[in-house]
């Protein structure tokens, strides 16, 4: 079926709630859904120059996702020296050489239902998670974490313990999204649905939520989500964890004097050739 009538069956099947339970029909087009997922033909958010964003949500992926969590079973899934017990529609995904995955030994695991291009890199211990979608040429990091339906694009690079956020519910909301060539530093947090644009760079330790304001130096200006928005780093902008002074005036009189700041992202600089040199090692490790 394409991609059209996989819609359909799909919305109809969670739409059914506990009856799609043992329905065959229910799991076979769960299973067309996540052979989609994983072949790249179907995307939880998928690039939209219409969108203000940039970028479309597709609800009933995720409608479709969680269907696979509502129709699975507890199962023992063998993997060599390591053993698992999890939902039988999300077992490991296993690759071939003829992928052109690199997954290197230690740990690391890829659910079934995500995307993973060829040559991107797994350095272990790392978790890619289902609906998630990694183009080519991406190295996900040591104890790097790719949530649910989070969308990396190609050459990026999350460096050890970056923190891609899921998000299946509630379904309308948006997925984060990392662009094409953004390198993501050690110990970040992108999550509910930020935009980090193209080349942009991520110093490491950078949180970024829809709570919270980003400041652009160069620009004057403060990047932060709306109701209908969520947060945007803008293309090539280089952000570094800051800090700014609690408002005078703000909570009880004798907490001035604490002298107390608020964690505060800032964007110090735009990427220039200085800064894609310092990023030429990633090619050698690749």
């Amino acid at each position: 079926m394409n991609l059209s009538q996989l819609q359909e069956t799909i919305e109809l099947h969670f739409a059914a709630g506990s009856a799609a339970v043992g329905s065959e029909s229910a799991r076979e087009a769960f299973l067309a859904l996540r052979a989609a997922l994983e072949s790249g033909e179907a995307r939880a958010a998928s690039p939209d120059p219409k969108s203000p964003t940039g970028w479309r949500v597709n609800a009933w992926v995720k409608r479709g996702i969680l269907l696979g969590f509502r129709l699975g079973v507890l199962e023992e899934m063998a993997a060599r020296t390591l053993s698992f017990v999890d939902k039988d529609t999300y077992p490991v995904r296993r690759f071939t050489a003829a992928d052109g995955v690199r997954v290197v030994p230690g740990g690391s695991s890829i659910r079934a239902g995500a995307y993973v291009a060829r040559s991107v890199v797994c350095m272990p211990p790392m978790y890619i998670n289902a609906g998630a979608y990694v183009d080519e040429g991406t190295m996900v990091d040591s104890h790097a974490l790719v949530g649910s339906c989070a969308q990396i694009g190609k050459r990026v690079h999350l460096s050890a313990a970056a923190q891609i956020g899921g998000v299946l519910e509630p379904v309308n909301a948006s997925p984060v999204v990392i662009e094409d060539d953004v390198l993501v530093g050690g110990n970040c947090g992108v999550y509910e649905g930020t935009i980090v644009r193209k080349g942009a760079v991520l110093a490491p330790g950078t949180i970024l939520t829809r709570g919270t304001p980003v400041f652009d130096l160069v620009n004057g200006t403060v990047f932060k989500a709306t109701a209908e928005i969520p947060l945007m780093i803008p293309e090539n902008a280089v952000v570094v964890p800051g800090s700014r002074a609690v408002s005078k005036g703000k909570g009880h009189p004798d907490s001035e004097a604490w002298g107390l700041s608020l964690y505060a992202p800032v964007i110090v600089k735009y990427r220039d050739e200085k800064t894609d040199l310092s990023t030429t090692l990633e090619d050698l490790l690749r």
